[in-house]
């Protein structure tokens, strides 16, 4: 998503946590372990113009996880502009298919743990356990 005004800024972000993707529900669920270890993501977060679905900002490292609109020209070149804008910043861009997320979560679990291992941080502390 690009973000054309300040007001969007805000309004844009919180639309689109609050209608999350059936792949978006599932990658969320699927990094809890790593959330749980105290990396902390962020769900759809402004970044510069664009709006990014999942942001670690400790580890610098952004996930997207791309529909079928991202593999027609139009979105690939969109992809390649995003990710170099991104990159500039910093972040190491990860960009998984809705189908990998949905059958593939060994996969896409463990490729997110070896990026946020090789940016070479470590995770804020965990949280308190809540009695469990």
């Amino acid at each position: 998503m690009i973000l054309e005004q300040s007001v969007a800024r805000n309004s844009l972000p919180r639309k689109l946590r609050q209608q999350p993707t059936p792949a978006e529900i599932r990658f969320w669920r699927l990094i809890h372990p790593i959330r749980q270890q105290g990396w902390h993501f962020r769900k759809q977060a402004p970044i510069g113009r664009y709006v990014v679905d999942f942001v670690c900002h400790a580890g610098k490292l952004i996930v997207e996880i791309d529909g079928d609109s991202h593999f027609m020209p139009e979105g690939i070149a969109r992809d390649a502009a995003r990710t170099a804008f991104l990159e500039g910043e910093g972040y190491r861009v990860l960009r998984f298919t809705n189908l990998e997320v949905m059958e593939e979560d060994e996969g896409v679990h463990l490729e997110v743990l070896g990026a946020l291992q090789a940016a070479g941080v470590t995770p804020s502390r965990p949280p308190p356990s809540r009695g469990r």
